[in-house]
């Protein structure tokens, strides 16, 4: 956008890094453990995948990495398991189903925080978040006139790892 208004370097950037509450709220969407909805948690129409197919056509393997990786979740063998095993009756489609099957297989006091990591964990390989977040902070640093000032607001570990990496990069 800025080379098509013909800006080669700018002053300064801020990039909030939280969903939208629009994205949120809308049940459609299928960002949202707390409403039911489709299972998609696409970002925009460039996602080649839905939430749909990576829990219903993962492997076990392919799961447990993308909850770890990606969600940092401990119960992440426990939870591909669950869906591998439900998903062998019928296809998981909706939020409400995949949220209620999390439960089950968990069984802890801290569920939201569980949910909350698990479909995270889905929308960064639905979305491949954080290869884009490396792309577009590398584009940024490369933009930055000298003295030039870059602020991130970063809400979970794997985007704040990747921020500070960039930069350090980006300082030497």
């Amino acid at each position: 956008i800025l080379a098509t208004q013909g800006i080669s370097q700018i002053a300064g950037i801020l990039f909030d890094l939280g969903l939208s509450s629009h994205q949120i709220d809308t049940s459609e969407r299928g960002f949202s453990f707390q409403q039911d909805g489709p299972l998609d948690m696409r970002m925009g129409p460039d996602a080649h995948k839905s939430a749909s197919e990576v829990v219903n056509t993962y492997s076990l393997n392919e799961l447990i990495r993308i909850f770890r990786s990606y969600g940092e979740e401990r119960a992440s063998p426990a939870i591909a398991r669950a869906i591998c095993r439900v998903r062998e009756e019928e296809p998981i489609t909706t939020t409400m189903q995949l949220a209620d099957l999390i439960d089950k297989a968990v069984r802890s006091p801290h569920i939201q925080k569980t949910l909350a990591r698990i479909f995270q964990a889905i929308r960064i390989e639905v979305n491949n978040e954080l290869a884009h977040l490396e792309q577009i902070f590398q584009t940024a640093v490369d933009l930055l006139q000298p003295g030039g000032r870059i602020a991130v607001l970063s809400y979970h570990s794997l985007e704040h790892r990747i921020v500070k990496s960039v930069f350090q990069t980006a300082t030497r």
